[in-house]
């Protein structure tokens, strides 16, 4: 599992729990439970509420997927693919059936298997391409899902803020309240905007980047599929995949 998305987010917490204590507060000052469900609680909500739920289960899903993901490496692709070249060059696209048995990658596994099945070529592209533009099309989704929650979260938040500036003002013959319950109101609108600054927006911008990654590695499998079943010479196949690689034609450059 890639931990940098989980690390940043704890780091961005214990460096908000760190400055507050260094300045004199308490970091319970902040775990103010009506605030907390008011601001998560209405999040959701109101992303609930702005699209489907299948929309708000999806973005669960990829979350915990892109929260969880493993370090994305092509070139290992790159390496599986060049392997089953030589072999299909050497005993034919039929020898590879038991070889797509011990693949992991379920993308290349598929095509592959399509290809070994005597799919037409442009229609093995049609189809691999299809599931690539869907795959875009729901991590879209997800992406948006967690963009809507950080525009809403310091919102909801200032509604927060309202609501515990309106119960002091109904208090004000109690002066010596005063100062704790301003400072509480203010609490919603700090977990409104650290909400959106710590959890959402980046949580939105890691789905973004892994379904980047993962749809880059899809179109390279698919180029290597499509070489395998024309034939390909391995070296051909393994030099037009590099190219599609980020850098990987300054790296060829280099090694020549």
């Amino acid at each position: 599992m890639d931990p940098a998305a989980l690390a940043g987010i704890v780091l961005c917490f214990v460096c908000i729990m760190v400055s507050t204590i260094m300045e004199g507060g308490s970091p319970m000052s902040m775990l103010k439970i009506p605030a907390i469900i008011l601001v998560f609680g209405g999040t959701i909500g109101a992303c609930l509420a702005s699209g489907m739920l299948k929309d708000t289960i999806g973005a669960v899903k990829a979350a915990i997927a892109a929260l969880t993901a493993k370090a994305i490496d092509s070139n290992g692709v790159v390496d599986d693919i060049v392997k089953l070249a030589e072999r299909a060059r050497r005993e034919g696209l039929l020898a590879l059936e038991d070889a797509s048995k011990d693949i992991d990658n379920d993308f290349l596994k598929k095509g592959l298997q399509m290809a070994i099945d005597g799919t037409d070529p442009d229609e093995l592209r049609e189809i691999l391409e299809a599931e690539i533009t869907a795959k875009k099309g729901g991590d879209k989704a997800s992406k948006n899902w967690f963009n809507d929650a950080g525009a809403y979260g310091p919102t909801i938040g200032i509604i927060g803020t309202v609501m515990g500036l309106v119960h002091v003002l109904e208090n004000l013959d109690k002066p010596e309240t005063l100062g704790e319950s301003i400072s509480g109101a203010f609490i919603a609108t700090l977990w409104g905007v650290c909400s959106a600054n710590v959890l959402w927006f980046p949580i939105g911008k890691r789905i973004a980047r892994i379904s980047e990654l993962q749809c880059a590695e899809m179109e390279l499998v698919v180029e290597g599929i499509l070489a395998i079943q024309a034939g390909s010479n391995p070296r051909v196949v393994a030099q037009k995949l590099k190219s599609l690689l980020p850098g990987g034609g300054e790296v060829e450059k280099k090694a020549a």
